[in-house]
Parts: structure tokens; sequence; C-alpha cells
């Protein structure tokens, strides 16, 4: 099976929409820690952030728990301590 070379269009759609993934991500991040987010509220847009970004990159679930989940987990650890 060949793989198809993507086009010009298609590589600068797929930067955008990681240009948005990295806007929404350091957005939330810094949410959480300027403001007086409990816990639950944390981890609720937290979970909004991984929809998203399934919604902008569908089937790439593991890709999305390796690059982002650990930040976003440290960033909780860090502000919320140990659950």
């Amino acid at each position: 099976m060949e793989k198809q070379i993507p086009t010009p269009e298609e590589i600068a759609e797929e930067n955008r929409k990681l240009r948005l993934l990295r806007l929404m991500v350091d957005l939330t991040i810094s949410l959480m820690y300027q403001t007086n987010l409990t816990r639950d509220e944390a981890l609720d847009h937290f979970e909004k952030v991984r929809s998203f970004a399934l919604r902008l990159f569908p089937g790439k679930e593991l890709a999305f728990e390796l690059i982002y989940s650990p930040r976003f987990k440290s960033v909780i650890r860090d502000i919320y301590g140990y659950h």
C-alpha cells in the first residue's frame, strides 16, 4: 500500500490545527494557574481540551495521551497536589 504525499494545502491545514490545539492547551493551562478553579473544574477543562483535540484529530487518542496528558497531569498535581 502506497502512502499518498500530502498536498501543500493539507500540510497548511494540519499546521493550522496544530497551532489551534497548542493555543487551546496553553490558554487552558494558564487558566488553571491564574484562577481559583477547583480540582474538578480543572479536570473538566482538561477533558474539554482532550475532546477538542480529538475532534481536530480523530483517532489520535494515543498521541494526545502521550503528548498532552502528562503536561496537564503535571500542572494539576502542581496546583492541587496528589489525590
